[in-house]
């Protein structure tokens, strides 16, 4: 089957509105957590917990599903479409946060939460495999970065949003946030979007055609490295994500003002995503790459030098957590973008497996990193040293391989 990407359909939505489009279906994911962050501690205090960390489920119960709702999205969108799959996404999003609303437990809540997991995990593949359908190589990561330059201002918003939410009404009230967020993303989509993958390009869904895409995938060596890289990288991020709102507001007293800090650092995370877009057909995704996970790792080990001799105060911290979110925004929609690269013609399924191994891999590490918080951020400094130099190994064997290919290959 020829790669769709290289035969595409006239589009009766405009580039820009396609991007800012794209960008908020891969919102849902961050406005499901990032408005919900600074509602934690009044979580924690109207439903009894038996341990402060224990709100941090709230986080990853939502990855949890995701990553599920991820090896069921990705198939199903190759073989029926994007658009039913993103309804279906959209309406278990809507179901779940209707439980959270009417949650009076913390065993209730996270069910919501996986609920909203699932539901979010149609939109969040359909939304790559969308993009995969229309473009490829640096152009599709261009694109991506430019999503993600959209992308990044809805947590750097999302918190606003939710303290705003907070200071008129109950933490229950973000879940109808959320409701009203799906139902116009939901009418847009309908109104706007047309289908991206034509009934003669899709993959009949059969058990044989999963496994054989699967094992598609895990044996493409450049797919599955790039993959394990996204696991680091997202359960580094998703370790401070679980602990933000204790570092901010518990360690350093931040209060209110914390929405304001976790916004600007979402705004540097934009800034590098701009500029990726607009170097990385120039230097290519690798070069890129590489440095951005280099200055994760010395800006990493130089804070973590920093701790052991004093504590840092809020200033230091900020100025150490800028340099990660501009690395942070160089990387991501690089390691989606090569890792998709070879996959142009199962996109659906490789992007399931993609995401679910990510996402598992960084709901496993993150809960891990935030369940070790300990009034310090030795824990998270060490999550993305550790973790980020994993990754530059994987990074550098994979270019080896890969150089080595191209040279066998002329």
């Amino acid at each position: 089957m020829s790669d769709y990407s290289t035969h595409p359909t006239p589009s009766r939505i405009s580039s820009k509105e396609f991007t800012v489009l794209v960008a908020l279906l891969m919102s849902i994911v961050a406005m499901s957590i990032d408005a919900l962050l600074p509602a934690l501690g009044f979580i924690s205090q109207e439903i009894t917990l038996a341990h402060a960390n224990q709100a941090q489920y709230i986080i990853s119960a939502l990855f949890l599903g995701m990553a599920i709702g991820q090896l069921v999205c990705g198939p199903l969108s190759d073989a029926t479409g994007r658009k039913k799959i993103l309804y279906a996404g959209i309406a278990l999003f809507f179901c779940g946060s209707v439980i959270c609303f009417f949650a009076q437990d913390i065993n209730t809540l996270l069910i919501g939460r996986f609920i909203q997991g699932l539901g979010v995990a149609g939109p969040y593949v359909s939304a790559i495999s969308i993009v995969r359908d229309k473009y490829s190589g640096n152009e599709m990561a261009r694109v991506m970065s430019l999503v993600m330059m959209i992308f990044i201002m809805v947590p750097a918003l999302a918190p606003s949003i939710g303290q705003a939410v907070l200071l008129v009404s109950s933490w229950r009230y973000i879940f109808v946030l959320y409701i009203v967020y799906a139902l116009i993303i939901g009418i847009w989509i309908f109104w706007r979007l047309e289908e991206t993958l034509p009934k003669e390009y899709r993959i009949p869904f059969s058990t044989r055609g999963f496994i054989d895409g699967f094992k598609e995938v895990v044996s493409n060596y450049t797919t599955m490295s790039y993959t394990l890289c996204m696991g680091l990288f997202f359960g580094s991020f998703l370790g401070y994500l679980n602990s933000s709102q204790q570092i901010f507001q518990d360690l350093f007293q931040t209060g209110k003002l914390f929405t304001v800090y976790f916004g600007l650092l979402a705004l540097v995370f934009g800034v590098a995503s701009m500029v990726n877009a607009r170097f990385v057909q120039k230097w290519g995704m690798d070069y890129l790459c590489s440095r951005a996970v280099l200055g994760i790792i010395v800006s990493s080990g130089i804070f973590l030098v920093v701790q052991m001799v004093m504590p840092p105060n809020l200033w230091v911290f900020l100025v150490y957590a800028s340099v990660l979110f501009f690395c942070f925004g160089l990387v991501f929609g690089n390691v989606n973008a090569m890792a998709m690269e070879p996959m142009g013609h199962v996109a659906g399924i490789a992007s399931a497996i993609i995401g679910a191994t990510s996402s598992i891999m960084s709901m496993l590490i993150g809960t891990a990193i935030g369940q070790m918080y300990n009034d310090t951020l030795i824990p998270v400094t060490s999550g993305f040293l550790i973790l980020g130099s994993i990754a530059m190994v994987i990074l550098h064997l994979a270019r080896n391989k890969r150089v080595s290919e191209q040279a066998a290959a002329e």
